[in-house]
């Protein structure tokens, strides 16, 4: 594949990653994006339907792990990068999961805080924001 093509492909899918968060309130069900959008460390959880909830999230994060592993192979071009990021990615859905789940089920106002940052690595591409520089330091070291 020509340069000028992956460069074209990254670029689109870093928009993709953009329209996933720029039209999120129709593309998925949150009820927590307004709720952590206001002063949520004093009123109450908002009411929420749980299975959806897990559902919308799943989503959200596999679109973004999606678009994230397209981009890494895009720019490494290395398979095994590839599918050493799927493991991390399979298991930060899962280790994130489970205390997601909890928080969910089991709101409570101190734990506010802890349940908003895990709930932003499930919804927002920061194993992105992690891989990318670590495997260019990786290649720089290799070469």
């Amino acid at each position: 594949m020509s340069k000028p093509i992956r460069y074209i492909l990254i670029v689109l899918l870093f928009f993709v990653l953009v329209a996933i968060r720029a039209f999120e309130d129709e593309l998925f069900y949150d009820p927590y994006l307004t709720f952590f959008e206001n002063d949520y460390l004093y009123i109450d959880n908002p009411r929420r339907e749980v299975a959806k909830l897990i559902l919308f999230t799943s989503l959200r994060y596999f679109l973004n792990t999606l678009a994230s592993l397209g981009i890494l192979y895009l720019v490494f071009r290395d398979k095994k990068m590839i599918k050493f990021s799927v493991f991390i990615y399979v298991v930060a859905y899962v280790v994130l999961l489970i205390p997601f789940l909890y928080f969910v089920i089991n709101p409570r106002q101190e734990d506010y805080y802890l349940f908003f940052n895990i709930r932003r690595f499930l919804i927002q591409p920061i194993g992105l924001i992690l891989l990318l520089p670590a495997f260019y330091y990786y290649k720089l070291n290799r070469s």
